[in-house]
């Protein structure tokens, strides 16, 4: 028997918002009944995938990312732990499952998911949620319908083992949603600063003969209380952005590598911050 068990990466920077995958679940399930895996899913009141959206920043730097939620296939589920008499189970394969005939009544298993990704169909008297399409996948299917219709490549599944992925997790920096629930994910994200971090952007000019011009290719160096934390270089337009900094983390001091002295002190309180123009010498 095979170690592996199937794991989905989705990256934020990848993500376009264009609901294809939200749509192909909802295409998948509504109307359809697969006995052993799941009842149809209802025509309103229920997506067994979100799509989760974050603006940062203010004007004239703002980004726009979004990612999409599922059921997280947690090995240590809440819900597995909930569930009375087999109506939920996990797969060899790590696929969490709830029985669409012995989890007839058991509405407490919604609440059982810190995540919210178990829904009630009220008319089945069920509990539902995504079941990462092991439908399909038991048919011979190695991708599930999202990735399938996902254009950018925001989504990947894989089947892994542990090695695999422990060494995965590390090369692309693969977080968790809401790690603080200790659940397990086998949904990890790359690039999840986008959505749970901030950043501090500005613009540097310099003058010269008594033109200010932009002034590309100077490198920023971003501290606090004495010590470096980053640094990001200037492009065409003299435009820098430092990002993945924690919200409200205080006061920060921004100035040139080349040690033309502090350019200004700013404070990244809740949300992402432009410092605004700062001249530096020629």
């Amino acid at each position: 028997m095979s170690d592996k068990q199937w794991v989905m990466v989705v990256d934020a920077a990848k993500c376009e918002a264009c609901y294809n995958c939200f749509l192909a679940v909802k295409d998948e399930h509504i109307g359809n009944d697969f006995p052993g895996y799941c009842a149809p899913m209802p025509l309103h009141g229920q997506n067994w995938v979100e799509i989760r959206h974050k603006h940062r920043g203010t004007a004239p730097v703002v980004t726009a990312h979004s990612i999409p939620v599922m059921c997280n296939q947690c090995e240590d589920a809440p819900c597995l732990r909930a569930a009375r008499d087999g109506a939920m189970y996990r797969r060899p394969d790590g696929i969490v499952m709830i029985d669409p005939v012995k989890a007839k009544g058991q509405r407490s298993l919604v609440k059982s998911c810190p995540y919210g990704h178990i829904h009630w169909n009220e008319e089945l008297e069920l509990p539902q949620k995504w079941n990462f399409d092991a439908h399909l996948l038991d048919q011979g299917w190695t991708r599930t319908r999202g990735e399938q219709v996902c254009g950018t490549g925001a989504l990947t599944s894989m089947k892994v083992s542990a090695a695999e992925l422990a060494a995965l997790r590390s090369r692309d920096d693969l977080e968790v949603l809401e790690p603080q629930f200790r659940t397990t994910p086998r949904i990890f994200y790359k690039n999840l600063h986008l959505m749970t971090k901030s950043f501090i952007a500005g613009t540097v000019v310099a003058v010269v003969n008594g033109v200010e011009d932009c002034a590309e290719g100077r490198v920023v160096v971003l501290s606090q209380d004495g010590q470096e934390v980053a640094r990001a270089t200037t492009d065409a337009f003299g435009e820098f952005m430092v990002d993945g900094l924690a919200p409200n983390s205080g006061i920060y001091d921004i100035g040139l590598a080349e040690g033309a002295g502090a350019l200004c002190r700013c404070e990244l309180k809740d949300d992402s911050l432009y410092v605004g123009v700062l001249t530096a010498s020629a």
